[in-house]
């Protein structure tokens, strides 16, 4: 019995770890810059951020519905891709490039406070690799 509460602990713990891992390379991250790793090091790790956010954290799809009015809720992974629903699925970036309204593109991103932290962890994660490459070509290191 007892291995079979640490089969479900290990099944559980690899979920966790797989929707998650973003976060455990975001903290990385910063101790990264805390530290002065190496540059490919934070480089890497920025990039991955900056990926997990966009792509792959699990949030609400937030696309527009057919009435025009309400979000889609279903769930979605990543900030800038759609649920499960075919017209959903690029739906948020073709906003992004065709921007109709600033208002609509920022409540269909972003519409809870979760997507809002992943939204500016991947700019953070953007921003991380831009610095890591430029401070050291300025700094001349």
């Amino acid at each position: 019995m007892r291995y079979a509460y640490a089969w479900i602990l290990c099944v559980f713990m690899g979920k966790v770890v797989r929707l998650y891992w973003g976060y455990m390379v975001a903290a990385a991250l910063i101790v990264a810059w805390s530290q002065q790793w190496a540059l490919p090091v934070v480089v890497a790790l920025s990039l991955g951020v900056s990926a997990y956010a966009a792509f792959q954290v699990p949030v609400w799809c937030g696309a527009v519905n057919r009435d025009g009015q309400t979000y889609c809720r279903n769930n979605a992974y990543g900030v800038l891709m759609g649920c499960t629903k075919r017209q959903h699925r690029w739906q948020k970036v073709r906003m992004i490039v065709l921007r109709s309204k600033v208002g609509n593109v920022s409540r269909s991103l972003f519409p809870t406070a979760k997507e809002k932290f992943n939204g500016a962890l991947a700019v953070g994660g953007l921003l991380s690799a831009v610095a890591a490459v430029i401070v050291p070509a300025v700094a001349g290191g």
